[in-house]
């Protein structure tokens, strides 16, 4: 596996050299909306939809596994990856509309949330298809399987989908820190693929960790790219993907908990903010600002003080999902 890791590593990393100077040649530079923390208007302009810097990375890290592992299962490394570039295109439009009218404003969210809504339907009909999915929902801590009628299953598995990638979407926002958060998630669904025997969704994990790492290097504050819309959709739909092509989506649950709570501080504050505006007549707001990640930037800490506490948290969740989740086949 260390083939395709550093396969994914170097092809990021070459390919970033390239691909930045060019980004800044375009002008392709993140438009910093004007209500978040002032301290962000300095990154006006740096470079964005750096999210294909890692999508090369991880396509280049699955060639290399392909190619070194030739009896292994290649579908659901193509089911996923292919999935998690249609998210990415999404996030690519969406960016393009950002630059071209220079405002935080892409694609509406209706339009946004029908084209999620329709590539998450039509991965978990290809999933069922090549029979790496079924309508039984397995729950890790109970060690129990709940079969599903089909319908239902359907319904839940495209609602869990988007859910995870918008989860993913708001948590990037500070220099390293969806990247950070994302490398210890990426590294547990690989190691639980490979403890279950499959192996070409391990492998896509892997190279994905590989790309990442690249990325990084790039991305660590101050960041000299942005992976945008384009990177952090690819990011979600990579993972929501993997979560369903081991046909076990509650393993989100313990294993994402900083997306979970990004989204639910960012829920939080729109709820209590809309209730107190008509109640008091007055707003009020549970944190300084949200999501969370920018509460505690406006409480003093640090970019990077942020990417290491939220990485170490990551980093935790993955140990613990581990632990709990190998015991599905009664072996670690």
């Amino acid at each position: 596996m260390i083939f395709p890791l550093l396969a994914g590593f170097a092809a990021a990393v070459v390919f970033a050299m390239i691909f930045i100077p060019f980004l800044r040649a375009v002008k392709a530079g993140q438009p910093i909306k004007k209500i978040g923390p002032v301290w962000h208007m300095k990154k006006e302009g740096t470079p964005t939809m750096g999210g294909w810097i890692f999508i090369v990375g991880t396509a280049s890290g699955c060639a290399v596994f392909a190619l070194l592992n030739p009896a292994a299962d290649i579908k659901p490394i193509l089911a996923i990856f292919i999935f998690a570039l249609v998210y990415a295109v999404i996030g690519f439009i969406d960016d393009i509309k950002k630059i071209t009218k220079r405002s935080n404003d892409g694609l509406s969210g209706f339009a946004k949330l029908l084209l999620q809504l329709a590539a998450a339907l039509a991965l978990i009909l290809l999933l069922r298809y090549l029979g790496y999915l079924t309508p039984n929902l397995y729950i890790p801590f109970a060690e129990v399987t709940i079969p599903l009628p089909e319908l239902a299953y359907e319904i839940f598995a495209t609602f869990v989908i988007v859910g995870t990638v918008n989860a993913v979407n708001i948590t990037d926002g500070v220099d390293g820190v969806l990247t950070g958060v994302t490398l210890p998630v990426a590294a547990c669904f690989s190691a639980l693929a490979f403890a279950w025997g499959s192996v070409g969704i391990g492998g896509f994990g892997i190279a994905l960790v590989g790309g990442l790492f690249g990325f990084l290097c790039f991305n660590f504050n101050p960041a000299k790219v942005f992976m945008g819309d384009t990177g952090s959709l690819f990011l979600g739909g990579a993972i929501a993907a993997t979560a369903f092509a081991l046909d076990a989506p509650l393993a989100l649950v313990p294993l994402c908990l900083i997306y979970i709570w990004e989204v639910l501080s960012d829920i939080i504050q729109v709820i209590w903010f809309k209730y107190t505006k008509r109640k008091y007549k007055e707003g009020r707001r549970v944190f300084k600002m949200a999501p969370f990640h920018h509460h505690l930037e406006k409480s003093g800490w640090s970019e990077k003080k942020i990417f290491l506490v939220f990485t170490i948290f990551s980093v935790i969740c993955a140990a613990a999902t581990y632990y709990i989740m190998f015991e599905r086949y009664g072996k670690l």
